[in-house]
């Protein structure tokens, strides 16, 4: 019934973190049991949906002072003896046009050479850094390609946007070949598609939307794998766990919430809450126990996942545009975030201070991606234009 599930969902937004393998602190134990009860029974003499509501966010404030009495330290302060990091040197070797409108996303290959660009012109192409050569080029039947990524094998490509699928192409050494003849649709929503990412292989396809959902997808088969309900609002950014046997994801949508998603139940099993603003990217630190997250209110965000909690804040009062999208170092020790007011400003993520600011860009930045081998930034701005930094 519609109770239930509603009830339900408050069950694991309340309590998302909750691992059956792991003992519950008394007070997490009383809420599940208590929303459980609420979900099998129904409505009870004298209650009220809105009576339910109004103690679950009575039982969520209870939960947050549970969790704030954890948060014992800040991490800029456990970084203190931390070595402070050099001069940073960071300049544009390369600058790539060739699309006709703001560049929306981009990713590197694994073989840290060739990169794939998205734009509003409709169009994919996919680049050979080094050169500077176009290799491929593929039109889509729709303006705004909000989401591309690069296959782990090399040979394929998948892309979608505002048609609301995304679709896989593969490549060939032939540069005249036809690729639109060779594209095949294997994700659909009902809404735009705004972010995508092949699994460990090329034969699952990860997709977020603005419908409010995520999915995983064969590829093969186009076959809906798992679909993944949590979100309140637009889904506008997914990223996978780095480990090869990693089975999470997080994601960031316009419901200001970051949730960690096991890919294969479905279920939300964390969820974070402290921006202020939609979330318009997140990431995963290099050893997969912590994430970052860019918002439109102008600050980047550092989460434990062990510590279940936000452990870092990076901002600053001159800082007044939005945060769009952000990447670490290889180490993790660097933070790369592009805003707004065309700047990508680097951060110490364990001191919390600003290390650098990159100028170049003419618009605001829509993505940033260190390059596989940790070597090169690459970023793609709405100034039709894509970037690389070393």
């Amino acid at each position: 019934t519609p109770l239930i599930t509603t009830v339900l969902s408050l069950s694991l937004s309340l309590c998302p973190s909750l691992s059956p393998l792991s003992p519950l602190p008394p007070l997490f134990f009383w809420v599940f049991c208590r929303l459980s009860k609420m979900a099998c029974q129904g409505l009870q003499k004298g209650e009220t949906l809105a009576s339910l509501k109004r103690e679950t966010e009575t039982l969520k404030k209870k939960l947050e002072e549970e969790r704030g009495k954890l948060n014992d330290v800040e991490l800029h302060q456990v970084a203190e003896k931390a070595e402070a990091v050099g001069a940073l040197s960071i300049k544009t070797k390369r600058v790539l046009k060739g699309h006709g409108n703001k560049v929306l996303c981009m990713d590197w290959c694994k073989d840290k050479r060739r990169m794939v660009s998205s734009s509003q012109d409709g169009k994919v192409i996919v680049w050979d850094a080094f050169t500077l050569n176009k290799e491929h080029g593929l039109s889509l039947p729709c303006t705004w390609v909000m989401a591309c990524a690069y296959a782990p094998s090399g040979t394929a490509v998948a892309c979608g946007g505002l048609d609301n699928k995304c679709s896989v192409v593969p490549l060939s050494l032939d540069k005249n070949e036809n690729l639109a003849a060779k594209k095949k649709s294997v994700a659909m929503h009902t809404n735009y598609v705004s972010g995508c990412t092949f699994t460990n292989s090329d034969m699952q396809l990860l997709t977020s939307s603005g419908d409010g959902t995520c999915a995983l997808w064969d590829v093969e088969s186009g076959q809906l794998l798992q679909s993944f309900h949590g979100h309140t609002a637009d889904v506008l950014s997914l990223d996978l766990a780095p480990s090869e046997t990693g089975n999470t994801f997080v994601s960031g949508g316009s419901d200001k919430k970051a949730n960690v998603w096991d890919m294969r139940s479905g279920q939300n099993i964390q969820s974070f809450e402290s921006h202020e603003s939609d979330i318009n990217c997140v990431k995963y630190y290099p050893s997969g126990d912590a994430f970052a997250s860019a918002s439109d209110d102008s600050t980047c965000r550092f989460y434990d996942l062990r510590a279940d909690r936000e452990v870092a804040v990076y901002q600053k009062d001159s800082i007044i545009f939005g945060a769009s999208t952000v990447d670490f170092s290889m180490s993790g020790r660097l933070l790369f975030a592009g805003y707004n007011d065309y700047t990508i400003n680097v951060w110490d993520v364990l001191k919390g201070n600003r290390l650098s600011i990159l100028f170049g860009h003419e618009n605001r930045i829509s993505r940033v991606r260190l390059s596989p081998d940790g070597t090169a930034l690459c970023s793609a701005s709405w100034d039709n234009t894509l970037r690389i930094w070393a």
